[in-house]
């Protein structure tokens, strides 16, 4: 099928409450053109170099969300444009976009990565980091950000209970943060962004708000 077949196909069967991200890491701004052409808005990249160098080619209305590990240096890079970045893991970053945020004279909205997965490679805080930031002083006085809500990726296996099992595991802190936490400025809790093209059924299932759907649109690289 083509990627207008495949972005046609994959919404219509999501739940109106679902926001498909189409990640595009590695496919030419071409393959991204025809996603554009199908009616789709809302692209992720995983790199700051390449979601940039893509951004100046594509038109300017498109949403562009970060989705992999964001080095604070790099922040500066994407500031002025960034519609959500997904993979918030420590307090020294998120006060680096805050900064860079203020210098746009914007708010960037934001989610905190959590680490559920088994694998070492996948970064994030855990619950007890991921709860202690969102108390923190230091969280409550930044100006120009905004938390959306929380970012994880289940471990790749092929075991679908402990894929259900970690995305539970999210759904239930993301439930109890917005109880402990009342709505701020900066906390904002609407989207809780987990699934993959392997695994976004269950995620959906689980709660999810947000799937990340790379090659189910465009194709192995």
């Amino acid at each position: 099928m083509s990627i207008k077949e495949n972005i046609q196909k994959l919404k219509q069967s999501l739940p109106s409450s679902v926001t498909l991200i189409a990640v595009t890491k590695t496919h030419p701004a071409e393959m991204i053109q025809e996603a554009i052409d199908a009616g789709h808005t809302i692209f992720g990249e995983n790199k700051v170099q390449e979601l940039v160098s893509k951004y100046k080619v594509l038109p300017k209305d498109l949403q562009w969300h970060l989705i992999g590990h964001l080095q604070s240096n790099k922040v500066k890079e994407i500031a002025s444009f960034i519609s959500l970045i997904h993979s918030v893991d420590s307090l020294k970053l998120l006060n680096e976009i805050n900064k860079q945020a203020e210098k746009q004279n914007r708010t960037i909205d934001c989610l905190l990565q959590i680490h559920v997965a088994r694998e070492e490679t996948k970064f994030g805080l855990d619950f007890k980091e991921a709860e202690a930031l969102l108390f923190s002083e230091s969280f409550k006085s930044l100006k120009n950000i905004c938390i959306q809500g929380i970012m994880g990726m289940a471990t790749n296996t092929a075991d679908t209970e402990q894929i259900r099992m970690e995305f539970r595991s999210l759904n239930t802190f993301f439930e109890s943060m917005k109880k402990k936490l009342l709505p701020a400025k900066n906390w904002q809790p609407l989207i809780l962004s987990m699934g993959m093209s392997s695994d976004y059924t269950i995620a959906i299932e689980e709660g999810s708000t947000m799937i990340r759907v790379g090659s189910a649109i465009f194709g192995n690289r």
